[in-house]
């Protein structure tokens, strides 16, 4: 691969993650003005990565974390956000994600493509514990826009 063309590959990945932004979750920002999306949850997760890393433990790479973080919902660009209490959606939610991250980390090239799609694989399986204070990161999130909301949004979904 030849130096233009591993740009040309880096380009059109940094062209087709923008499209995260575009990706609206089903919890709204503090404030209830409007929808979460996508993108701005992860940067949020890393900002939250920075500042609580104190409590993350023993074994804990805090670059790492943050890499999972703003990689792990990538997959959404092509699957969508699936809400943690949509049993439905649910169902064929692996499937469909580890189909958009075989697409989308295959924009890169080879060698950023198999470091990114590790990263998010660490992430899916939680079983390291830098992936368990990602994905703990992840679902603690949710609560907190939820409390600053006054649990606007679950209450909005029906989620008791």
């Amino acid at each position: 691969m030849t130096i233009t063309d591993r740009l040309v590959r880096q380009l059109d990945f940094i062209a087709e993650i923008d499209r995260l932004k575009s990706v609206e979750r089903r919890i709204s920002i503090i404030g209830g003005t409007r929808l979460e999306n996508s993108a701005e949850h992860s940067w949020h997760l890393a900002m939250m990565a920075s500042l609580l890393i104190e409590y993350a433990g023993e074994g804990v790479d805090l670059l790492r974390a943050k890499q999972m973080v703003l990689v792990h919902d990538i997959v959404e660009i092509d699957a969508g956000d699936t809400f943690a209490f949509d049993d439905r959606a649910r169902e064929d939610q692996a499937a469909r994600e580890r189909m958009a991250a075989e697409r989308l980390f295959g924009v890169l090239p080879p060698d950023q493509a198999v470091e990114f799609r590790a990263l998010w694989d660490e992430f899916e399986a939680f079983t390291t514990p830098t992936a368990r204070f990602a994905v703990a990161l992840d679902r603690f999130q949710a609560l907190l826009l939820n409390r600053g909301n006054g649990g606007g949004t679950w209450h909005m979904h029906g989620v008791a």
